[in-house]
Order: C-alpha cells, then structure tokens, then sequence
C-alpha cells in the first residue's frame, strides 16, 4: 500500500548510527530532541523615562537524549560507552545520526548530534516472575544538532 503525503509519521520507525564505532542500532523510544535558550531580561530605560524589560536570547542549551530499545546481543554501544568510563572522551566523541524512517522503511528525517559521547547505558531490570520485554537505555550529550528533511533538503535550504 502506497504512502500518502497526508500520512502522518509514525515514532517507533527509527535508528542511530555512530559511524566512527561502526554501531548502528534500533531503537524503540528517543527522547530530548531538543534545543532552547536561556532568557536574560535585560531592564532599560526609554527616553520617555520608562523602565521596558528586554528578552535577550542568551546561552543554548541542548538536552540529554536518552534512547530505549529492547536488549539484544550487540554489545556495540556498551564498548562506545566503555571510552569514558576508561578516561578516553576524546575517543568516544563523534558525530552520530538518529534517521527516522516512513512506513515504507524510507529516510525521512536525520538528526545529527554534533561532538556526542555516552554518558550512561543501563542495562534491563530483570524479575523471574515478569513477561515483559528487557529493556536497555542510552544517554547522549552532545555539543550541538542539525535536522534535516529528506523532502526538502537540510532545514532552511529552499532547494
């Protein structure tokens, strides 16, 4: 069955790639994508002699991005984490790609995480009495993002 422009994309069709590790994996939740800036108010005076607060953008931050997926046999992202955890940041920062995907399994959309690394992988909480699936998380920093729009070409490029 065709996919229509009006179909909305579904969030569970997605992957990330850390291409300088060669570790790719699918993930079934991500979370973080995203970007703000710290207000400063900034109080002035008019030559009326009213006092005007000014919103000034200041300092952007970028949020941790936590990724869940079922646990599996690849131990790539373990070893990824491994470079920090043995003092090696410079080792372990790269630039990694989270691609979502449309319901023919076609890129649609990539975010690139700029100067990214590590910084925790939790492995499943096990119980004998349970049937749910064993689940393992990573958190990424990063340093910066880029989206881009397979459509359209990288954000704010009318090509």
């Amino acid at each position: 069955m065709p996919v229509r422009d009006t179909d909305p994309l579904l969030g569970f069709n997605f992957s990330l790639e850390v291409a300088d590790h060669n570790v790719t994996g699918y993930f079934t939740e991500v979370g973080g994508l995203t970007s703000e800036h710290d207000v400063v108010e900034h109080k002035v005076v008019t030559e009326d002699g009213r006092e005007v607060v000014q919103m000034i953008p200041g300092r952007v931050k970028w949020a941790e991005i936590s990724l869940k997926r079922g646990i599996t046999a690849d131990v790539g992202f373990w070893e990824w984490r491994d470079l920090v955890v043995q003092g090696d940041i410079d080792g372990a920062r790269t630039t990694v790609t989270i691609q979502m995907y449309n319901r023919n399994y076609e890129p649609v959309s990539t975010w690139t995480l700029f100067n990214a690394w590590p910084s925790k992988v939790s492995g499943p909480e096990l119980k004998s009495d349970s049937n749910d699936f064993t689940v393992e998380e990573l958190t990424l920093i990063h340093e910066g993002m880029k989206r881009d729009d397979f459509d359209s070409g990288p954000a704010g490029d009318p090509s």
